[in-house]
């Protein structure tokens, strides 16, 4: 089939909010930003970017906050280096975004990839934290002993992971218009959103994105550096870092029907919080909560952020 041609103007969407670019740790982010007040950071999973959060956006800023969403390195408008996917500058640029903003603090809200990037920053840099809020992640050791001990449960769910490991899978994701972008967020969502109009739409903007010049390639660069590096000195490093138990509240928001990062995977991430923290699952709800009961993730991150 003919391949289409996307730039980075496929996330560049219209609505009550205001695109703009900054420089962070080095790179340069596309955000979305809303309202005034205390600064809510939202960053999105994948395969997708920071529309993800379309219906959060203007709720939080009419609810008196300051709402950003970001696109995280290599997704979206965002810069898309070529290195720069271990989770320690990763982890960094989520910092590094709240002091270009011109706050100390801010309340992170990561789903996915944003939620592990979450957990990691927390960990590693408490005090540019109010609270955290991670939706559909597992805290990473969590996710890793889960990989080891869970050969019918969370090894299963993961096999996209070791796919993605592959020498040029960027390609096969982007194959037949990122047809595997959309095969990954059907199995993964919930019932109820998986047949609405709203889920159509969402999908086909998420393949058009990962379809922007090596926009896949660097989605999966993230997922490659922990099995490259597991073994390694960085690796260990990381693990005993993550170690320490982070004093950032933390609120984890969980479908009970994510078949991507299973729910028993995730409750156990608690024991890496040592502040104030909660659990809640989510019933009837996949693996994308903030679009499947999107007025249910804003009450309770607006609860958490007050």
């Amino acid at each position: 089939m003919t391949r289409k041609t996307f730039a980075d103007s496929a996330a560049i969407k219209q609505g009550p909010w205001t695109h703009r670019h900054i420089d962070a740790n080095g790179s340069r982010f596309h955000v979305v930003e809303a309202g005034e007040g205390p600064l809510i950071l939202l960053l999105h999973g994948f395969p997708e970017f920071w529309w993800a959060w379309r219906h959060q956006i203007p709720a939080l800023a009419d609810a008196g906050f300051r709402v950003v969403a970001a696109d995280l390195r290599g997704y979206g408008a965002s810069d898309k280096p070529p290195r720069g996917y271990d989770a320690y500058t990763m982890a960094a640029d989520v910092v590094g975004l709240v002091r270009a903003l011109g706050e100390r603090e801010a309340t992170v809200v990561g789903h996915d990839l944003g939620g592990i990037l979450g957990f990691a920053a927390a960990a590693f840099h408490p005090r540019q934290f109010r609270s955290l809020v991670v939706i559909g992640a597992a805290h990473p050791l969590r996710q890793r002993a889960a990989l080891a001990v869970d050969p019918k449960g969370q090894l299963t769910a993961s096999r996209h992971l070791f796919a993605f490991q592959m020498p040029r899978y960027e390609h096969k994701l982007t194959d037949w218009d990122a047809r595997k972008v959309a095969d990954l967020m059907y199995a993964w969502s919930g019932p109820g959103w998986r047949g609405s109009r709203d889920f159509q739409e969402y999908v086909r903007a998420c393949r058009d994105v990962i379809q922007i010049p090596q926009a896949a390639f660097c989605a999966l660069e993230a997922f490659r550096w922990p099995f490259r590096t597991a073994m390694g000195l960085a690796g260990r490093r990381f693990v005993k870092l993550l170690q320490r138990p982070t004093p950032v509240p933390t609120l984890q928001l969980h479908g009970a029907l994510d078949r991507c990062v299973l729910p028993r995977t995730a409750q156990g991430s608690g024991r890496y919080v040592h502040g104030r923290y909660e659990w809640k699952l989510l019933d009837g709800i996949g693996h994308f909560p903030q679009q499947e009961a999107p007025e249910t993730i804003t009450k309770e991150i607006i609860r958490w952020a007050s």
